[in-house]
């Protein structure tokens, strides 16, 4: 914690290796949560890009109530659901997520087992959770995503999205009951159990 107020201290006294530093330290973790949340690879790209240019910006601002990485992720969440709110009359195109070097963790052990039929359904499955996730409320998606894609406690779920704890469980519990439905062919593959029980 002491090397993070150090680094911010850093990058507020006008610093610029210091901010190349924050940005090769938080780029992946911003990205993913960015591809996660968009669904595609060039949205993200664009959103990361964006993150780290208000970060630098905002820095001078950033008064250390928060972990660095958090206030990285509620610039990304908030600038997400900004995108989205003026792209509202676009029509949302589902696009496989993955780019041509990544390798998606059943895939993998597929290609090690040789089983070219599991690669195939596990790419299907992927498509099918893409699509689901598409369709929840933005709010739903990004709660889900924080939560299930990125281990985010709920108490930093909802310190990011600057909402009541009670308000995450809420949205966490409607997102998981609407996969359930929109999935449930593939109840027991996602692991996707009843969030009443």
């Amino acid at each position: 914690m002491t090397d993070e107020r150090a680094l911010v201290r850093q990058i507020q006294n006008g610093d610029p290796s210091a901010f190349a530093d924050l940005v090769e330290q938080y780029k992946k973790k911003v990205y993913y949560l960015a591809l996660d949340l968009h669904g595609n690879h060039h949205d993200a790209e664009d959103l990361s890009q964006e993150v780290f240019m208000k970060a630098y910006r905002g820095i001078r601002g950033f008064r250390g109530d928060s972990k660095i990485g958090s206030w990285l992720y509620r610039i990304t969440v908030n600038t997400y659901l900004g995108s989205k709110k003026k792209k509202a009359d676009q029509i949302v195109m589902l696009v496989d997520k993955k780019s041509d070097n990544d390798i998606d963790p059943l895939e993998a052990r597929d290609e090690v087992t040789g089983n070219p039929e599991r690669a195939v359904v596990s790419r299907r499955i992927n498509e099918h959770v893409t699509a689901a996730l598409q369709q929840l409320s933005q709010q739903e998606r990004t709660v889900f995503v924080m939560r299930h894609y990125h281990d985010m406690p709920l108490k930093e779920i909802s310190d990011t999205l600057n909402v009541a704890e009670g308000t995450v469980k809420s949205l966490l519990f409607r997102s998981i009951r609407k996969l359930r439905q929109r999935l449930s062919f593939y109840k027991e593959e996602l692991g996707l159990e009843d969030p009443a029980k």
